[in-house]
């Protein structure tokens, strides 16, 4: 059955849609709904995995990411993406690591030129005020406040698509950018908790061990979701091959041979493994025992 929903993803680099929300993308394009991907950077502060490519300046190494991210959206089968602000608009902030090893900003001394985490909320907001009104999408997919691990550009992604959503709702705000479009459902992806624990045993089981368990309660600490809040799971099934193969795209990015990636394939691999939403605004999921499998369930799609 032909599925007429239209959906959006908020991403903040290359290689984002492909780590977070692969499985997603591919199942609702193969379902003939109308997908778009919205990435905010081209990635141009990305750790280079790739020695021959380790020369790569910021910008040279944000034109190579545009090549990858087309490869990717062309094994998803994405056609409809959009540069916010038009490509290379917002760059790259970079991160660095807080005592706990987690992501968080740069000093701002040392943030580049055009740093999507310094940029206008307002008029970053607007440009995707446009193509909210303009695609007219059922469902809204961004980052949690925490930007799923303290990135600065994923929790700008965030901040900029909560605000977004809002003013894309209101008539009066700048109807030079289309007609008002009330968002149905906003969703925020995470962390799949509800399997993060086998994967951790499976994987010390063939020899993958990130985590001592201190560290691994640590670790938890900015990937966790309370299992509870967690409304949606999309399974991978038939598309966990496709969504591999569209993160390998990314190989400036991506080391198959990592132990994070082996373990992330784990992850993939688990009965019940799925990407996981967490409810933010609009039409609540229909009441059930479990996360719902679907992103549109219990939304009028006539709309």
């Amino acid at each position: 059955m032909t599925n007429n929903g239209r959906i959006l993803f908020v991403h903040a680099h290359p290689d984002d849609e492909s780590s977070q929300s692969a499985g997603s993308l591919s199942r609702y394009v193969a379902e003939g709904a109308q997908v778009t991907l919205v990435t905010c950077t081209l990635g141009e502060m990305g750790e280079i995995l790739v020695d021959d490519w380790a020369h790569f300046s910021p910008s040279e190494l944000g034109k190579h990411r545009i090549e990858e991210l087309a490869a990717a959206l062309g094994i998803m089968g994405v056609d409809d993406h959009v540069w916010l602000g038009g490509p290379g608009r917002y760059h790259d902030s970079g991160m660095d690591r807080d005592e706990f090893g987690n992501a968080c900003p740069p000093p701002h001394e040392q943030l580049p030129d055009g740093a999507f985490w310094s940029a206008d909320i307002l008029e970053a907001a607007n440009h995707l005020v446009e193509v909210i009104r303009d695609r007219r999408p059922h469902v809204v997919s961004s980052y949690d406040t925490f930007g799923g691990y303290g990135h600065p550009d994923h929790i700008q992604a965030h901040r900029v698509t909560m605000y977004a959503t809002l003013l894309a709702g209101v008539p009066s705000h700048r109807p030079d950018l289309g007609e008002a479009w009330q968002v149905p459902r906003l969703l925020w992806s995470t962390h799949n908790t509800l399997v993060w624990h086998r994967a951790v045993e499976v994987a010390k089981e063939q020899g993958i061990s990130l985590f001592d368990d201190a560290e691994e309660q640590e670790s938890r600490r900015d990937r966790s979701a309370d299992p509870s809040q967690i409304v949606a799971v999309v399974p991978y099934g038939q598309y966990a091959a496709q969504a591999s193969e569209a993160l390998l795209a990314h190989r400036s990015q991506v080391d198959p041979g990592n132990e994070f990636w082996q373990f992330f394939e784990i992850m993939r691999g688990l009965e019940g493994s799925g990407e996981a939403y967490l409810y933010a605004a609009g039409v609540p999921f229909p009441r059930s025992e479990g996360p719902a499998e679907d992103l549109f369930a219990g939304l009028d799609l006539d709309d």
